[in-house]
């Protein structure tokens, strides 16, 4: 079986990941692997919909496979993290442009590559269990795999608040900020399941869900608005200052971990996506921009280092806060002419 199971049962293609030891962080080969799955799925006349689930209780996919990603980057080659990005942006676009029901069950740990999976379904799926999180500034990247096309949809300002924060979301929280659809008790979804694949329609999953009980979001709603509307991080720094909550301080503590370069990028991204109206492929687009420069020009390889390789947690940022050239931004979404992301 490896790291994924791929299947059709019934009318249903199903895709499970089984790299439960790992949090089921997707590699390079299973990224490929679902994306030659889901492209053969889209024509065939047997399959009517797409089912995503994953093994174990602790993830249903906590992220990327970082550690060959920080070793090729280490040793220079460039190539093989640009090449990775480039195919799973596609894959995630895929997965959001699909032309038959996806729906993803999702518990524990959606990180990262597992959003770009699982939260791009038309129908999403979490339960008590799942928290759905985008902690790209901690490590030195922004917010991708399609994450700025959903924090660009999020109500008010919440898009700069999870992009920023990299906050956890409970199931609430993740259904309030558009990345998930229906709270469901996980003892229900192997029915659930079952039934998608003997021939129920995948609408009637919506039907289905409960309330979960209040997130955070929710509560600080005001707070997020008032603080987050500017557009830079030092302005977001000064109005949480003023505003001296427990909040606002725990917030500030989590913001001055972070690379200040990244979150200057990320709010750059999410707010561009705004204006324009978010777009799923202009979001994968941008966020190429960076991810391809990550490595020579960003802070990525030395956010891995302090944050997973090395975990002293005290990464030496290439810019200080109050201290992110203009310029800086511009050179890391500049246009990549030749070696723009394409689809």
């Amino acid at each position: 079986m490896g790291d994924i199971d791929i299947r059709v049962v019934g009318q249903a293609g199903r895709i499970t990941f089984t790299r439960a030891h790992a949090l089921n962080a997707m590699t390079y080969e299973m990224c490929m692997a679902i994306d030659a799955a889901m492209r053969s799925w889209a024509d065939d006349p047997d399959v009517a919909l797409v089912v995503i689930d994953a093994e174990g209780d602790k993830a249903f996919c906590a992220g990327g496979d970082i550690a060959k990603l920080y070793a090729t980057g280490r040793a220079g080659n460039f190539a093989y993290g640009r090449t990775f990005w480039r195919d799973e942006y596609r894959l995630n676009a895929f997965i959001a442009e699909y032309p038959k029901p996806v729906v993803s069950f999702m518990q524990g740990f959606v990180m990262g590559g597992g959003v770009g999976i699982g939260c791009h379904a038309g129908i999403r799926v979490v339960d008590d269990t799942t928290r759905i999180a985008m902690p790209e500034c901690g490590i030195g990247l922004v917010p991708d795999v399609g994450g700025s096309y959903l924090l660009a949809r999020a109500p008010g300002r919440l898009g700069e608040y999870l992009g920023l924060t990299g906050m956890r979301m409970t199931p609430d929280d993740a259904i309030f900020s558009g990345f998930a659809d229906v709270y469901l008790a996980r003892a229900q979804w192997r029915n659930v399941i079952e039934g998608l694949e003997s021939g129920d329609d995948a609408a009637g999953v919506v039907g289905l869900g409960g309330v979960p009980p209040g997130g955070a979001l929710r509560r600080h709603f005001g707070e997020i608005e008032a603080a987050f509307t500017t557009d830079s991080v030092d302005g977001i720094l000064d109005a949480l200052q003023a505003g001296a909550s427990d909040f606002a301080l725990e917030t500030i503590k989590v913001l001055k971990r972070n690379s200040p370069l990244s979150m200057a990028c990320t709010i750059k991204i999410i707010q561009k996506l705004r204006s324009d109206g978010p777009d799923i492929r202009q979001a994968l687009g941008l966020e190429y921009r960076f991810t391809y420069r990550s490595m020579q020009a960003g802070d990525f390889l030395e956010g891995i280092r302090a944050q997973i390789i090395d975990k002293d947690r005290c990464p030496v940022w290439k810019h200080g806060f109050g201290d992110v050239p203009e310029q800086a931004v511009k050179d890391m979404l500049s246009p990549l002419e030749e070696a723009a992301l394409t689809f």
